[in-house]
């Protein structure tokens, strides 16, 4: 499974800033808690987005093994250490904070996220990593009329969106399936994560007849509570078609690869 690697720059967050996280944070593998907390702590080790720090005396089934080995993360130095639940055994998936840390940090764990099958804030589930508290979805009705075409092919026309509006990214375009020619594209396999709005349930890619451009459209059946308004709406990278908002042509943002030719 693919996930979504777009950073999300909405404030520039010092790097090693500490501040508490104001939610129930939950990790667990193989069906086994390994952590239960109201007192985690967002550290910035990079600007874009945060990551849990755990308290240690909050894990509940999980055992820290120091492995001897210690690293230089964003806010100082840190041990790392292999994680055991159970019959299960993660190693390295874990950093316990040391001296040169700041003082909050003391006591707490950060762990690779893919060291734990699931995350949750409260009860929510959350993918790919922590959301960071500057960044937000909005995803709001609009009258304006979408038209999505490529090399000449009109592949949708919408009399009316969603527009998603995301902290750092361009906004995004959401059409009914009914206003979209499906004749005209392929699904794909892909699969991607997003910590702002969920797993996206299908991708596809437009032929033709001298380019493959692939994985140019997409859809969540299932988004995350801030992104429901998308729920079962397809979006077009405003990256790889001409999208015209109220017969308009939008210019096409950069940063973003994937057409290939026959």
């Amino acid at each position: 499974m693919a996930t979504e690697s777009v950073l999300h720059p909405s404030l520039i967050v010092p790097i090693g800033h500490v501040e508490p996280v104001p939610r129930r944070i939950r990790g667990m593998i193989d069906g086994r808690v390994v952590f239960d907390t109201r007192r985690a702590l967002y550290v910035w080790e990079r600007q874009a987005y945060p990551q849990f720090c755990i308290p240690v005396k909050d894990l509940v089934d999980g055992v820290l093994v120091d492995d001897g080995h210690t690293g230089q993360l964003g806010p100082g130095p840190a041990h790392r250490h292999t994680l055991q639940v159970g019959p299960e055994v993660r190693e390295g998936a874990a950093w316990v904070w040391g001296e040169g840390a700041p003082g909050p940090l003391h006591g707490t764990v950060r762990f690779e996220w893919e060291a734990l099958e699931s995350w949750f804030e409260e009860d929510e589930p959350v993918f790919v990593h922590p959301r960071s508290p500057y960044s937000r979805v909005d995803a709001l009705r609009s009258s304006s009329s979408v038209r999505v075409e490529l090399d000449g092919v009109v592949l949708a026309d919408a009399p009316y969106c969603v527009k998603l509006f995301e902290t750092g990214l361009p906004t995004r375009y959401y059409l009914d399936r009914t206003h979209i020619d499906w004749t005209r594209l392929r699904r794909s396999d892909t699969v991607t994560q997003c910590p702002y709005k969920g797993t996206t349930s299908s991708y596809w890619s437009f032929d033709s007849g001298t380019t493959s451009y692939e994985d140019i459209a997409w859809m969540y059946d299932f988004p995350t509570v801030p992104a429901h308004g998308i729920a079962g709406m397809t979006a077009f990278y405003n990256e790889h078609v001409d999208l015209y908002v109220d017969d308009a042509l939008l210019p096409r943002p950069t940063g973003r690869t994937g057409v290939t030719a026959k």
